[in-house]
């Protein structure tokens, strides 16, 4: 594993075992311009960077209290070209959420009808997409997204949380991981050339 650190770093939080613990910061998020017509980039992000195609996968647990908070997976190249998607509360009900960020957000949400305590995220990177995925047992995943994302860049990936209308809120985080996948497209012409 490459060394984690942090953008807009908590002022509580606590990383061993592979879990990461923090209180997320009060009036932050991650959103550009469309709808609401503002910037805003302040949310805590714990990463590494990383090359290549991959799969990340964590498992998420949080005391959601306000409109907006959220945690989740974050992977994001700079300030105008990220992902985001993870649990997002709204209306005190759990919703999975994707907001896909190319200069202007866009934002796609399933409403659940439970209430999990955790929930996983997986999300993989190929060629020059991103499949966002959830579970609620570790074993079976549903897509929700395929995101158009930038290949053959260095992305910053790992975990995030924020709290746009919240004080904030006690964010778990378990089970990180990244696989490296092999390179298809290399595969592909060795397959036709070799």
């Amino acid at each position: 594993m490459n060394i984690m650190q942090w953008f807009n770093q908590p002022k509580k939080w606590n990383f061993e075992n592979n879990r990461l613990s923090m209180f997320v910061t009060p009036k932050t998020d991650f959103w550009r311009i469309t709808h609401y017509g503002f910037i805003v980039d302040d949310g805590p992000f714990f990463f590494e960077t990383l090359g290549g195609e991959f799969e990340v996968k964590v498992k998420i647990t949080g005391d959601y209290k306000a409109r907006y908070d959220q945690m989740g997976l974050m992977l994001r190249i700079d300030e105008k070209t990220w992902i985001k998607t993870g649990v997002e509360f709204v209306n005190d009900k759990i919703n999975i959420s994707a907001v896909v960020t190319n200069e202007k957000s866009d934002w796609s949400i399933i409403e659940l009808q439970n209430h999990p305590k955790s929930l996983w995220l997986k999300a993989v990177r190929k060629l020059d997409s991103v499949e966002i995925f959830y579970s609620f047992d570790d074993e079976t995943y549903t897509m929700m997204r395929l995101a158009y994302f930038p290949d053959n860049v260095p992305v910053m990936v790992g975990m995030t949380a924020a709290s746009p209308d919240g004080n904030g809120f006690d964010a778990v985080f378990e089970e990180f991981e990244i696989k490296h996948i092999p390179d298809t497209r290399r595969l592909k012409w060795l397959e036709n050339n070799g």
